[in-house]
């Protein structure tokens, strides 16, 4: 994958399963990240809460197992959504998702 990005964290909101209109499934999951990173010689905490989107049967089907509080490592491409309210926010799409614990 070109120009991937990689989150490893912890579901903090049940997954949502849908299907479109044209019978394609969707998973929404809510994904935190909490970690201690160096920057500029210093120790810093970093935390993020993101939405992940995963499109397609393949995906979707690893998802049945997720429950809430599980960890897992999701790769895929970061992209902006924007509500039917007009507010702007940052989404994941997974293109893979491996459970942790």
């Amino acid at each position: 994958m070109d120009n991937c990005t990689v989150l490893v964290g912890t579901i903090c909101r049940a997954p949502e399963h849908s299907e479109s209109p044209a019978g394609i499934p969707h998973t929404v999951l809510a994904l935190e990240h909490r970690s201690h990173q160096m920057e500029a010689g210093l120790n810093r905490q970093a935390y993020v809460r993101i939405q992940v989107v995963l499109t397609g049967t393949e995906l979707t089907q690893h998802t049945k197992a997720l429950t809430l509080g599980n960890m897992v490592k999701v790769s895929g491409f970061l992209n902006r959504h924007q509500s039917r309210s007009g507010q702007a926010k940052l989404v994941l799409h997974a293109q893979h998702i491996e459970q942790i614990s």
